[in-house]
């Protein structure tokens, strides 16, 4: 993506993105506890290119399709930025996340209670959440909502990462 001039999107510049990438960096760390946080990258921006956000690992680098800043009324940017920050980390880091535990399946951002024969596109009601298809998608389910997939994970590793979102909250 670093086909032309980016720069890292200055603190309050995208307000209700920058909210949004907070909430998924909480699960970002939960499950990549050694990696700096996700951040918003601005590309573009002159005569020739229009000014793109991506959701892009700490150095730089990204994957997918940019995003904008929301209207008022628009619907809930974290499903975007959800969606931003997965594809980045699946291509960029290689691997699926986040993971169900339960059935070591990749999950997606998907609209809460969402049956396995909801349609994207279709309308998102209030909570995003990590969703399971399951096996064949019988057993389809909520994962987390976004920003609390700490809470889903199996014993050590929720405690561990609550552990280290309480040390960064007095550090950070």
């Amino acid at each position: 993506m670093n086909d032309f001039d980016s720069r890292r999107a200055e603190p309050g510049e995208f307000p209700r993105l920058g909210a949004a990438l907070d909430t998924v960096n909480r699960d970002f760390a939960a499950i990549f506890p050694d990696r700096e946080p996700l951040v918003l990258m601005v590309w573009g921006g002159d005569e020739d290119i229009d000014e793109q956000v991506y959701v892009a690992l700490s150095d730089g680098t990204s994957q997918g399709n940019g995003l904008s800043e929301p209207e008022d009324g628009d619907a809930d940017p974290l499903v975007h930025v959800a969606e931003a920050a997965q594809e980045t980390v699946v291509e960029l880091l290689w691997q699926a996340w986040p993971v169900c535990p339960f059935h070591k399946l990749g999950t997606h951002p998907r609209p809460e209670g969402t049956t396995a024969d909801w349609e994207y596109g279709e309308s998102w009601g209030p909570g995003v959440v990590w969703w399971c298809r399951g096996y064949h998608g019988g057993d389809c389910h909520d994962l987390a909502r976004v920003g609390e997939l700490a809470g889903a994970l199996p014993g050590k590793q929720r405690r561990e990462a609550r552990r280290r979102e309480r040390k960064r909250g007095r550090t950070g």
